[in-house]
């Protein structure tokens, strides 16, 4: 699990900014969000210790810029996804799916350009098995799309945006 810092003990990356060890070198471009935390060795000796400094981190900071995809679950299922007047994307996706995380931000950039004319909400399969069940999930990512509480369409797998939006363009 990752550790929490203060952004109190970080520094922001500047455009240009570069970082640099004795085995390599990264120059960094403009990255927002992107902090070098600096790594410091405390060395002890019989009368005084020293804080040596031995390069840093880098640590990524959320800006708040991503659209948060809401969740859906087994109590909220009919009044969000099957009573919606819009069709409604959803992702099925389980915390411990790598796949399911490089799909996230696609589904994100998709709830954003599709705002008012789609719904998209993310569904935990560990938490609301019996609807995952109900629609023959047996891989995740799944994304599926519904219209007037109909299962319309489905892809499985991480797949690029420009197949779910072509997917999407069919029933909105």
């Amino acid at each position: 699990m990752a550790a929490v810092l203060p952004s109190s003990s970080l520094a922001p990356v500047a455009a240009g900014y570069s970082f640099s060890n004795p085995r390599s070198s990264v120059r960094f471009s403009q990255f927002k969000g992107l902090k070098i935390q600096s790594t410091r060795s405390s060395i002890s000796t019989n009368s005084s210790s020293k804080i040596v400094p031995r390069g840093g981190r880098i640590v990524c900071e959320s800006q708040n810029t991503a659209v948060e995809v809401a969740a859906v679950n087994d109590k909220t299922w009919k009044s969000l996804v099957v009573e919606s007047d819009l069709p409604v994307l959803v992702e099925f996706w389980a915390p411990w799916c790598g796949p399911c995380r490089m799909i996230h931000p696609v589904v994100d950039e998709l709830a954003k350009e599709y705002g008012d004319k789609l719904k998209c909400y993310k569904l935990n399969t560990d938490e609301s098995p019996s609807i995952a069940t109900q629609f023959g999930i047996r891989s995740i990512p799944t994304v599926m799309i519904f219209k007037n509480g109909e299962k319309k369409d489905a892809v499985i797998g991480a797949v690029p945006k420009s197949t779910l939006t072509t997917c999407i363009e069919k029933f909105v």
